[in-house]
């Protein structure tokens, strides 16, 4: 059976689909998977075992410059090439409209999709064949293992959702503990305060480890630079890295400190201990999913009222737990 996935972006929207397909790539013989994805992101793809065919595009990028003729010339190439295939099964699991707009309407094969009442825009559900119903108070692993299931005619599995890519990157313990801090993410909202960061990494000075911050942007990189002025010596400033050069670091980590970002979900799907802190977003329905995941939730739902003292609290019992 050949089936395509459209799920492009984001990091965590992507780990987040990969158990559906562990969950398929199991229930179903000879089953094999082409998978449309945001160039940026398809790094991860090629790190499970049933991904067959990985078929990168640029799609924020051509929707940003919707107005040059180059955007849409490489927009065609994309669409003549997707076109040349037909397969058994199409599943939309990204539910908006232009995704379903722009991509899904021009594949071939059976679309498969949640209904106006499950997905996200309504709306998109107009260009799928077969819809769905899936409750949308379960987490979005959940609902994309459903999802799955229903479009290709198997039981969900009743276990925890399995990534299938930790094998690549085995947890080690290294000669100098450290840990990870991933403090940037793209929405101010779900920002920690840097002061906080501060107290919590002479915290964890003060307990003997290394901490390791990573950049990709500018503005990342003048945050971590405060980050160093405000703290005590022993924070390494990792350079910029690849999807996979950050697996590597997540696999060698003691813990991780993060907010709501792709790579705290990267560090769930790798089964390394991760605190996640939560603010404005709703951590039951988008939370970080798998084994040693830990979640603060702030009752204000603003991330500067949880308190940088309560949080190594918190830290410090993940840290024992891990030793034990």
């Amino acid at each position: 059976m050949k089936v395509l996935i459209i799920k492009v972006s984001s990091m965590g929207d992507i780990i987040h689909t990969l158990p559906a397909v562990t969950d398929a790539s199991v229930s179903v013989p000879d089953i094999s998977f082409n998978w449309v994805v945001e160039e940026t992101f398809s790094e991860i793809l090629k790190w499970h075992p049933a991904i067959h065919q990985i078929i990168p595009i640029n799609l924020r990028f051509w929707i940003k410059n919707w107005y040059k003729t180059s955007s849409w010339d490489k927009y065609y190439e994309c669409i003549q090439e997707l076109k040349k295939k037909e397969y058994d099964v199409i599943i939309d699991a990204q539910g908006l409209l232009k995704t379903s707009l722009l991509i899904t309407c021009h594949s071939r094969g059976e679309k498969h999709g949640m209904d106006y009442i499950s997905t996200r825009e309504p709306v998109s559900s107009l260009f799928y064949h077969k819809r769905h119903y899936i409750k949308k108070s379960q987490h979005a692993v959940e609902r994309i293992r459903q999802l799955f299931s229903f479009s290709l005619k198997y039981p969900v599995p009743p276990c925890i959702g399995k990534y299938n890519i930790e094998h690549l990157f085995p947890l080690q313990k290294n000669s100098v503990p450290y840990l990870i801090f991933f403090h940037s993410t793209t929405k101010v909202k779900k920002h920690w305060p840097e002061f906080n960061w501060s107290i919590i990494a002479r915290c964890a000075i003060n307990a003997g480890y290394h901490i390791k911050l990573p950049f990709w942007t500018k503005s990342e990189e003048l945050r971590i630079n405060r980050l160093v002025k405000l703290s005590y010596n022993r924070i390494i400033i990792l350079p910029k890295l690849t999807l996979q050069e950050i697996a590597v670091q997540i696999s060698g980590a003691t813990a991780i400190i993060s907010v709501d970002t792709g790579l705290s979900h990267l560090a769930a799907a790798l089964g390394c201990p991760n605190l996640t802190l939560y603010g404005p977003t709703n951590p039951e329905l988008i939370g970080t999913y798998g084994q040693n995941q830990i979640i603060l939730y702030s009752s204000t739902k603003k991330m500067e009222h949880l308190s940088p003292m309560y949080v190594w609290e918190v830290f410090q019992k993940v840290l024992t737990s891990i030793s034990i």
